[in-house]
């Protein structure tokens, strides 16, 4: 009878040992998320004012499309851990035809993350509109100029 030998790559192996999972798969999902939280090739837009604060925004997921989702980051001026209340919608500042996102807070980075829906069609004028809502209740609103 003759023998037959199997040869495994060292990576098959090591994904085999692993339980079949790839090493991203086998890392806690806080180390993925750390990770992976803002790869979203994100470009800055600057900075923009909402009341007394100045605030830092970037734009994720390309250029902002009608009917498409869009991503933007923003960095506060003050740490709150998560604390504040960050709203955000394409279109124009009384929101018609826009859907509002709501932000989550990624402590890896002291930002914020907010995905919304563009209206479709874009109202002429469209920005990215912000509303921070402070743990006492205050609020503010600014915008800024998205990359379309």
């Amino acid at each position: 009878m003759k023998m037959r030998y199997l040869v495994i790559p060292a990576l098959a192996l090591s994904t085999l040992a692993a339980g079949g999972q790839t090493e991203a798969q086998t890392k806690p999902k806080t180390e993925q998320k750390a990770q992976g939280d803002h790869d979203h090739d994100e470009v800055s837009l600057g900075e923009f004012t909402a009341g007394d604060m100045e605030i830092e925004a970037s734009q994720g997921h390309g250029k902002v499309q009608a009917g498409k989702e869009g991503h933007l980051v923003i960095k506060l001026p003050y740490k709150d851990k998560g604390a504040t209340i960050v709203r955000a919608w394409l279109g124009t500042e009384d929101r018609t035809l826009s859907t509002v996102g709501k932000g989550a807070y990624a402590a890896a980075h002291d930002d914020y993350d907010i995905h919304t829906a563009a209206p479709d069609p874009l109202p002429e004028g469209t920005k990215w509109w912000v509303e921070i809502e402070k743990p006492e209740g205050t609020k503010a609103v600014g915008s800024i100029e998205p990359k379309m």
